[in-house]
């Protein structure tokens, strides 16, 4: 571990300065591109002493959606709440809104119906459920309790057909003593690519939109543009969704001081940067989570005042002081938690909700259909959602980097509190 850390701040020994936040001006930012991005800069604009009211007032009519921290921004600059902004769609988004199906309430009732021991029923519902999603993952997700509920082993089959590696195939593999779906991780012996910054969001930003106006063939083409170890994530960005996501890639980017780190710490800052942004080093979300693995700015500047930074918020752009602090951040959350599963709940959701989830006396313990239950169960959907997709990406990480691990027992380590978290006796 003293190697690792030696390695990691001697490669980013350039990259560890102290800066001001930099001064934003009106002018920069009324000639970006309406993005997500811009709103970013608006509220960083927002938050500067420097800003007018008048520049404030002028500003805020070019954001693409109002969040909490530019309605908060705002009325701190100008006293008065912001006007009311309609979300625009961008031209050429290929976005297509509709009503929930019924799959979600089938699928609820079905773990209902299982949980009083009512398996015929249940595995009705999980049918049900079945037929009316449309994602191959939630398809998955409705095989496996319909195994789970029957029993029969037909369920499984299918799961090994499908392309998608997520929990429900790795475990039906196991189930079935076969290897996992096949992946796809590509190394490039071009190093850099001249016509993009990967530490800009403005650049992201207009990609994106370049993006948003093509056909998948163009999308493919596009993609070959960006062919670089450099660009890995912008990269198999555009060609996941070139396939329609048909193919699954698992980039594994910045190897120099990656490389530094054991494979399980390794394979967890992967399976979490895949999931956060997909690699994208200037990604941006709603909410204004920053950078390859998307920290919010308040644990930015809490990461960086106990290492003893002053640094602008956009040095998150940069992948890798993204993977400094992610290292940083997990060792935390490591003195606490040692199972995969709970570290990226409490990566997305924070250790107190982790804590007490995992404290309810109903939850991960022994019993019928656990901790499978637990894990399905849990009413916070983004972390739910997130747990389990961040796990089966761990697990695909760590075969990668030569650790031949298989997700079943991983999984049933979750009802032994000795072997997962410091918070449950």
């Amino acid at each position: 571990m003293k190697f690792k850390y030696f390695f990691v701040f001697y490669f980013l020994l350039s990259l560890t300065y102290s800066i001001e936040a930099k001064s934003l001006s009106f002018q920069h930012i009324h000639n970006m591109p309406k993005s997500i991005e811009k709103d970013y800069y608006i509220w960083r604009f927002l938050s500067q002493p420097s800003t007018s009211i008048n520049e404030a007032k002028k500003i805020i009519v070019e954001v693409t959606q109002l969040n909490k921290k530019l309605r908060t921004s705002y009325k701190a600059c100008t006293h008065q709440n912001p006007p009311t902004i309609q979300y625009k769609a961008p031209s050429g988004s290929k976005h297509i809104w509709k009503k929930p199906g019924k799959g979600n309430t089938y699928f609820k009732k079905g773990l209902n119906q299982l949980k009083k021991g009512n398996t015929e029923e249940a595995s009705s519902y999980f049918d049900a459920a079945y037929r009316d999603y449309t994602i191959r993952y939630e398809k998955d997700k409705s095989l496996f309790w319909l195994y789970m509920s029957t029993k029969n082993s037909t369920y499984l089959k299918y799961l090994a057909k499908s392309h998608s590696p997520n929990i429900y195939t790795l475990l039906a593999a196991d189930a079935l003593n076969i290897s996992y779906p096949k992946t796809i991780t590509e190394q490039f012996k071009k190093q850099t690519t001249s016509h993009f910054d990967i530490s800009n969001p403005v650049d992201w930003a207009k990609l994106k939109r370049k993006m948003n106006l093509s056909t998948e063939n163009e999308l493919d083409t596009l993609a070959n543009s960006y062919a670089s170890q450099e660009c890995l994530g912008v990269y198999t960005y555009l060609k996941a969704k070139a396939c329609g996501y048909k193919k699954s890639y698992f980039p594994m980017p910045y190897r120099t001081v990656m490389k530094a780190f054991e494979p399980q710490r390794q394979a967890l800052i992967y399976a979490i940067a895949r999931q956060e942004s997909r690699f994208v080093p200037a990604s941006v979300s709603r909410s204004f989570a920053l950078g390859m693995m998307q920290f919010m700015p308040f644990l930015i500047k809490d990461i960086a005042k106990k290492k003893g930074y002053t640094m602008d918020l956009d040095e998150m752009f940069n992948p890798y002081r993204a993977i400094e602090f992610a290292d940083f951040h997990l060792d935390y959350l490591n003195t606490y938690l040692y199972h995969p599963l709970f570290v990226a709940y409490a990566y997305n959701a924070g250790i107190g909700f982790t804590k007490r989830y995992i404290q309810n006396n109903t939850h991960f313990r022994k019993g019928a259909y656990e901790p499978y239950m637990s894990i399905e169960t849990m009413q916070n959907i983004q972390a739910r959602e997130y747990g389990k997709k961040v796990l089966s990406n761990y697990i695909i990480y760590l075969n990668k980097l030569g650790v031949s691990t298989r997700i079943t027992p991983l999984i049933m380590q979750l009802a032994t509190p000795e072997k997962t978290d410091t918070f449950r006796k």
